[in-house]
């Protein structure tokens, strides 16, 4: 099985313009994104795909590979699908894809590695995590998304909102009652999975929840959930750079 992986990576973020170019030790993020995926040994060929030169010319600068795509993509989905087009026939060499947020400069190889793994499952169509939440202001957050699965690990529902909801209990309780679980954004394609769903139109549950992944599941594609106790570090604004240091 060979390994695409796809770190998109905008320039122009709302909350933090010019994100993936913030020095970290010494190194732009998006450095130490690539480094980290390479790092892991589980990937086999390891591409950027960004909508501005500026990031472009400092992906080559440190030896790495990177792909120009669209201002215009709504998520970095969309953003991978026009990677795999410009990377032409070769794309057909890679089995799997992996979209890996190109915010995360702590990448863990955990995290790759379970996606991978569902792998092995024939009819894995689409891979990704989820951690158990440890506080009512994580659960109750709508930055937080929450998922459920059935009883063979597949996603049943992702939602902003603490799903499921438990009738005739105070919120406060819930978590004593019942395991919530927050997603965990990495993703894993089959390579002709993701070839099908970026040309998918929107849905209405995507447009309430303004989540992606609920455009996959309207259409009928399974998504397997694996769990892992390692947390995923994003940084949305320059503050979060202090999570670094903790």
């Amino acid at each position: 099985m060979k390994i695409l992986g796809i770190i998109p990576a905008r320039y122009s973020s709302t909350r933090f313009p010019g994100k993936p170019l913030v020095i970290i030790d010494d190194k732009p993020m998006i450095e130490h994104v690539w480094n980290g995926v390479k790092n892991t040994g589980l990937v086999d060929r390891v591409v950027v795909a960004t909508d501005d030169k500026r990031i472009l010319d400092t992906v080559t600068a440190f030896g790495g590979e990177a792909i120009m795509t669209s201002k215009n993509h709504k998520s970095g989905t969309d953003r991978c699908g026009e990677a795999i087009q410009k990377i032409g026939e070769d794309i057909e060499n890679y089995d799997v894809i992996i979209n890996i947020q190109g915010d995360e400069p702590k990448v863990a190889a955990e995290h790759i590695k379970l996606v991978v793994e569902a792998f092995n499952e024939p009819d894995t169509e689409i891979a990704t995590l989820k951690k158990k939440i440890t506080s009512l202001a994580e659960l109750n957050s709508t930055n937080t998304v929450k998922v459920v699965c059935d009883l063979k690990g597949k996603a049943l529902y992702f939602s902003r909102q603490p799903i499921p909801y438990l009738r005739g209990i105070a919120k406060e309780l819930w978590m004593r009652r019942n395991k919530y679980y927050k997603h965990i954004g990495i993703y894993a394609f089959r390579r002709e999975v993701l070839q099908q769903i970026v040309k998918l139109p929107q849905t209405q549950l995507e447009k309430c929840e303004s989540l992606e992944q609920l455009r996959w599941l309207e259409n009928g594609h399974n998504i397997v959930v694996r769990e892992t106790t390692k947390e995923s570090v994003a940084i949305d604004m320059p503050e979060d750079l202090l999570k670094l240091k903790s």
